[in-house]
């Protein structure tokens, strides 16, 4: 039996979840009842009904079979759109949230602990539930706080690597980081390659290098890695790592926590997710110097820890820079509350260059004890263009992820603007997609971008490129764009972000979602 009839209320992900809600209470049955019979999560079924989760045709009808009951969906449902109405004047606060890629280390971390951990705070976004759908499927047992704001994780002492479910993990490129902790339990193993945003081609050949320092071999045939490890026990291992990246760090930390001896790690990224991971494998019992350098010295824990640990997790930089970029393109007072400040700071100082105007708080910490937060209110400014190029650097450097945020800023400014992307291959050329909504901007190659503003933003009707940032520089456009924007195919903006509709719907945006055409 299969149901499909005519919508008579908006189908956002928040109302079929109310409905789903409604019809599984209806039956008496339990979120984990309903997720037995349909062979998934208690913690899926949680998602799903809190609104968290874009939904298919066939999962709904899906639902609606094992509820038999029948739910008013759109028949036409295909992918998640955004309908947003400009010209847009933001005004009053809005908090930022937790970090993602701290969540998905801290996810791919929780492998190495046989006891529960608590992630809280932890963001309801698409690759958060690309990671759990994983973790599910290999036995870890996942359930959700009654507030849906912590997670609770625990690992089984094994884990069924062979019922991994490859669809989720060629979703998201944070399956690579499993290697580093399962390394530790397993002799041998296999991955589905990694997937994510089409940046281009993103060799993972520095975790491979860092690896081998722990025994571990891959090899790569047939959309597989072949992990191969042997237990290296060395009293001590020096690694100096080719590129300083975040999640090759983050590998070489998890496999260093639980190997016996001592890892130094040199040109270690000493980026935010890694200062989380860090100090979540502390409340592990791991001892590691150098917190917040280029140098990492980890004391390996001798057995695998077995421990009840929960952690906050810090606030997001890049949805901080997001934040603030939509005040400033829509000339708006906006309040940021938690900025952690620490990550921020390059970016604000070229900001300030080029003439915004932003009052800062004074400092407080973040719930993790660890990272120092202010509030941030940008006002209207009359921006200019920067004289030098705006290229990102390894932290304390602009944030390669905050990049994009100022090709938009420079679109906004009067001048010539040079944005210089030199560690992915395609993510400037996405940009070149501003343009459809009235920007000025010039790809000078497949790293660089000629922006010219100020410019008259313009409502049109476009799909997202396949990258996060892009994606998410569109929809900031779209609200400071006189007309309506139809922006189509958001998931890969709900990788990465949270409810942003109804969060900027409370600052004074319209924006409506629904699925399929717009004349559904």
């Amino acid at each position: 039996m299969s149901y499909d009839v005519a919508v008579t209320q908006e189908p956002t992900p928040a109302n079929i979840g109310r409905l789903i809600r409604d019809a599984r209470k209806q039956r008496g049955m339990t979120q984990n009842q309903l997720a037995s019979e349909l062979n998934t999560s208690q913690s899926a079924i949680h998602r799903i009904e809190s609104g968290h989760q874009n939904l298919s045709l066939e999962m709904i009808n899906r639902i609606a079979n094992a509820l038999e009951s029948p739910l008013i969906v759109p028949g036409n449902t295909s992918a998640l759109n955004f309908r947003i109405s400009g010209e847009t004047h933001l005004e009053g606060s809005i908090r930022v949230r937790s970090s993602k890629n701290a969540a998905v280390a801290l996810l791919c971390a929780s492998l190495l602990n046989r006891g529960r951990t608590v992630l809280r705070g932890i963001a309801h976004i698409e690759e958060v539930n690309r990671l759990l759908e994983v973790l599910t499927s290999i036995g870890v047992e996942v359930s959700w706080s009654a507030d849906g704001r912590d997670l609770t994780l625990h690992r089984p002492d094994e884990l069924d690597l062979g019922a991994m479910d490859e669809a989720a993990a060629r979703r998201t490129r944070s399956i690579i980081m499993f290697m580093g902790p399962l390394s530790r339990f397993y002799e041998s193993f296999q991955l589905t390659y990694a997937g994510g945003c089409d940046l281009g081609v993103r060799t993972v050949e520095p975790h491979l290098q860092s690896l081998r320092h722990f025994g571990v071999q891959v090899h790569a045939t047939n959309g597989q890695y072949h992990v191969t490890a042997r237990r290296d026990h060395g009293a001590e291992r020096r690694i100096i790592l080719t590129e300083r990246g975040d999640t090759v760090t983050e590998n070489t930390l998890m496999a260093a926590a639980v190997t016996p001896g001592t890892t130094i790690v040199r040109n270690a990224s000493s980026n935010y997710m890694v200062q989380d991971l860090c100090a979540y494998l502390m409340l592990l019992g791991v001892r590691i110097e150098g917190i917040g350098t280029t140098t990492l010295i980890i004391h390996g824990l001798d057995e695998a820890p077995s421990m009840d640990v929960s952690y906050q997790i810090s606030e997001d930089p890049i949805e901080a820079m997001s934040l603030i970029t939509a005040g400033i393109v829509t000339q708006s007072e906006l309040t940021v509350k938690r900025c952690p400040i620490e990550f921020l700071e390059v970016e604000f100082a070229v900001l300030e260059e080029m003439g915004q105007r932003m009052a800062l708080s004074s400092e407080y910490p973040s719930g993790n004890g660890h990272t120092r937060l202010v509030d941030v209110t940008v006002k209207p400014s009359e921006l200019t263009a920067p004289l030098d190029k705006i290229h990102p650097m390894p932290f304390p450097g602009l944030n390669i992820d905050n990049l994009p945020f100022f090709a938009l800023i420079c679109a906004t400014a009067d001048g010539q603007s040079i944005i210089y992307d030199w560690v992915y291959d395609n993510r400037a050329v996405h940009l070149k997609k501003l343009c459809d909504l009235g920007a000025n901007v010039t790809v000078m190659d497949a790293h660089k971008l000629m922006v010219i503003g100020p410019t008259k933003w313009r409502g049109r009707d476009i799909e997202c490129p396949p990258a996060l940032r892009p994606s998410v520089c569109l929809f900031l456009a779209a609200l400071a764009a006189r007309g309506t924007t139809i922006l189509r195919d958001v998931y890969v903006i709900n990788r990465g972000y949270e409810d942003l509709p109804r969060r900027f719907n409370q600052l004074g945006a319209q924006i409506n979602t629904f699925w399929g055409d717009a004349s559904s």
